[in-house]
């Protein structure tokens, strides 16, 4: 039995041993077959099989089929789980490369965006995030203006952007104004160009739009640079130039009512500097004109005209808006181009006619008269319901709903405005008479203005103020005085004999207190006119007062008339 388990335990240890050991041992080993004899499970009609190959017989046998097959199987395997891997990372990294620029531009710019428009960044650190920003944008401005996410980025730039940086981007959009003000996104960017744009640029961009206003206001996108956008402060800064003057006249023209008011209250604090300004005045001409809210008007337009009254009166420009309330349209005080101003219209906005406008806004009055007695309480329910064009409607009724003379009378009567100036002309007479342009305000408001529109209601102070001028004229003439006689001055001359002429009332008043019993001491010169006008009056009772006077001094060739009117008062 000892010598059977040492048989068997032999193979045993000799299986743990390598093939090349057992090739050295087996030529010095007495018992090279024993392993042969040894119970083994295989058959014995099999052959037998080593459980091991040494290195020598793996490398001896590398065209064998069946391994061949079973280890490249498995290489493949291998491989391909690899190779998708791999491929994976350089399909992306290919992505990436083919991107366009612009994409990893805007993300880019994303990025500092969310840095530059925190509010409790330092200026220098923004400005220099902007400076970066702009930087990467060059070249691509117009571009990137159209983008919906870096829109945002280059409108944050421009409103903190130094003004040499503005100035460059300014320059690129320039060309594409046009476009850009079409499109969805970069509109918003006009905008703010617009809102930020020295002198120079604004006149550049008034530039750009001129003769396609009528295009962009048809266009959907458009109409919103010319009349949303521009409904506030941002119109004022436009209205100083011939252009921006027509396109503000045409926004009130054109908008609706509540784009009128966000309008009128733009202007609130520069009502007196745009009274001044020869271009600025007639958009001031136009709302007093077509605007039905007379509240807003008057709380806005001439509560702060009323604190500079004598300087509006004064003004070559001022005057126009006062002259235009006093005789609405006359050719005297406007020039043909600001009449054909306020008559200007855009077709496509015009085409519409009035049971076409009045069907679109019934079913909106209620809704537009609750919001504007809401956010303002000067309106009531009643003037609310005559107001303009219900809020979002382009197509409005021009000029409004309400009757022209009695928005005139609540503009002048009602809202005090013309109690104020006669105290005006009354306090300043001298001053106005003799001025060139103040003149006309006077004559006016001694008239009582076009259709009598300032009486009866103030009939007391205007016959105050035929007074105060007869009283000038009484005044004796001097040679040491200063300032030269009304009768005498060549502008105030010529506008009392126009009231001589034109207003019974102050004939009879300058009669009785100036020139009766002193004709011919003021038949020669300038007040030769004035004293000529009693005989040349239409008014019988006018000419009956002087005629006793005149007559000697006609026959006598002192005082000079025509033979026409000579000739009509004797016939």
């Amino acid at each position: 039995m000892a010598a059977k388990n040492q048989q068997t335990q032999k193979p045993k240890k000799r299986k743990q041993i390598s093939s090349a050991k057992v090739e050295r041992d087996s030529s010095k080993s007495k018992k090279p077959k024993l392993l042969a004899s040894n119970p083994s499970k295989n058959p014995p009609n099999k052959p037998f099989k080593k459980p091991f190959n040494s290195p020598k017989q793996k490398q001896g046998r590398p065209n064998d089929s069946k391994f061949q097959k079973s280890d490249s199987g498995n290489e493949n395997k291998e491989l391909s789980k690899r190779e998708r891997r791999l491929q994976a990372k350089e399909l992306a990294e290919a992505r990436k490369k083919k991107r366009k620029p612009h994409y990893t531009l805007e993300q880019e710019l994303a990025s500092l965006w969310e840095k530059m428009r925190r509010r409790n960044i330092a200026k220098e650190d923004r400005s220099k995030l902007i400076t970066e920003a702009l930087q990467k944008m060059k070249g691509k401005i117009p571009e990137i203006a159209s983008s919906h996410v870096s829109s945002r980025v280059l409108q944050t730039c421009v409103k903190y952007c130094s003004p040499t940086e503005r100035d460059a981007v300014f320059a690129e959009l320039r060309p594409h104004l046009l476009t850009l003000a079409c499109s969805t996104y970069a509109v918003h960017l006009v905008k703010k160009m617009l809102d930020t744009a020295s002198k120079t640029q604004l006149a550049g961009i008034i530039s750009s739009l001129r003769g396609h206003v009528a295009s962009l206001l048809r266009h959907m996108v458009a109409s919103v640079d010319v009349i949303q956008q521009l409904s506030g402060p941002l119109l004022v800064r436009m209205i100083h130039t011939r252009d921006g003057s027509k396109i503000g006249m045409l926004c009130v023209k054109h908008g609706s009512a509540k784009e009128r008011k966000k309008i009128i209250k733009g202007m609130k604090g520069h009502i007196s500097k745009i009274a001044h300004d020869q271009c600025g005045c007639m958009v001031l001409v136009c709302i007093v004109s077509m605007v039905d809210d007379t509240k807003l008007i008057t709380k806005i337009i001439l509560r702060e005209l009323q604190t500079t009254l004598k300087e509006i009166a004064l003004d070559k420009s001022g005057r126009r808006l006062l002259l235009q309330l006093l005789h609405p349209n006359c050719s005297r005080y406007l020039h043909p181009d600001d009449l054909a101003s306020l008559n200007l219209s855009v077709p496509s906005l015009s085409d519409k006619n009035e049971s076409e406008v009045k069907s679109q806004n019934i079913s909106r009055d209620e809704e537009s008269n609750e919001e504007e007695v809401g956010s303002d309480n000067d309106m009531t329910a009643s003037e609310s319901g005559k107001s303009d064009t219900p809020a979002e409607n382009l197509n409005s009724v021009e000029g409004g709903k309400k009757d022209p003379s009695l928005r005139r009378r609540e503009l002048l009567i009602s809202s005090g405005l013309a109690e104020k100036l006669v105290d005006v002309c009354i306090e300043n007479t001298g001053e106005l008479l003799r001025s060139n342009f103040g003149k006309e305000v006077i004559y006016e408001v001694a008239m009582g203005g076009s259709d009598g529109i300032l009486r009866p209601s103030l009939d007391e102070k205007l016959n105050s103020l035929h007074e105060a001028i007869a009283t000038l004229a009484a005044k004796v003439k001097s040679e040491e005085s200063e300032e030269e006689h009304v009768l005498e001055n060549f502008h105030s001359s010529r506008t009392i004999r126009k009231l001589v002429l034109d207003c019974p009332a102050f004939a009879s008043t300058l009669w009785k207190e100036a020139l009766k019993g002193k004709c011919q001491l003021w038949a020669q010169g300038h007040s030769s006119k004035v004293v000529s006008a009693f005989w040349e009056s239409s008014d019988s009772n006018v000419r009956k007062l002087a005629k006793k006077e005149l007559q000697p001094l006609i026959d006598g060739g002192i005082l000079k008339i025509s033979e026409t009117k000579q000739s009509e008062n004797e016939g």
